[in-house]
């Protein structure tokens, strides 16, 4: 659709708008599901499990139990539940994204919410169970470790 009325650098800039926002096929969606929901898994993570937020996350967890009213107790929880957490980390990456699955009208932001909240939780299921398996195996050398060593001291 020509743009009429308007100079040539707003008509160049209202091109690349429209071409970044034009629907996307079926297949392009499915990839941008799948890899979308890397980043939102890996912030989610990391806020609710890492080092890096263990004291902040200390704090939220005891004020989840402690304060007064239930909106302030869900609030502080929602920092240490990572299914919760991811909710509003999706909403900030279809913020700033403008992300829609099936859809092209509001249904399709609802429909990408869900979808890249439920890939992203099986990401960091599949994250934990990877990482308690490796924390596993170590524990199992060590042991076997030590069981050598006393062995050999015999």
């Amino acid at each position: 659709m020509p743009i009429t009325g308007l100079s040539r650098k707003a008509a160049s800039m209202v091109s690349r708008v429209r071409t970044l926002f034009a629907p996307m096929t079926l297949g392009a969606q499915v990839v941008w599901l799948m890899v979308l929901a890397i980043p939102i898994a890996s912030v989610s993570w990391t806020v609710t499990h890492e080092e890096v937020f263990r004291e902040a996350r200390e704090y939220c967890a005891d004020r989840s139990q402690t304060c007064r009213g239930m909106a302030r107790r869900k609030f502080f929880y929602l920092f240490t539940c990572e299914y919760c957490f991811s909710h509003y980390v999706t909403i900030a990456f279809l913020a700033l994204t403008g992300y829609k699955l099936l859809l092209e009208d509001w249904r399709g932001y609802l429909i990408a919410g869900f979808a890249l909240v439920w890939v992203a939780n099986l990401y960091m299921g599949a994250f934990g169970r990877l990482r308690l398996g490796i924390k596993s195996e170590r524990k199992e050398i060590e042991i076997k470790e030590e069981q050598l060593n006393q062995k050999s001291t015999y």
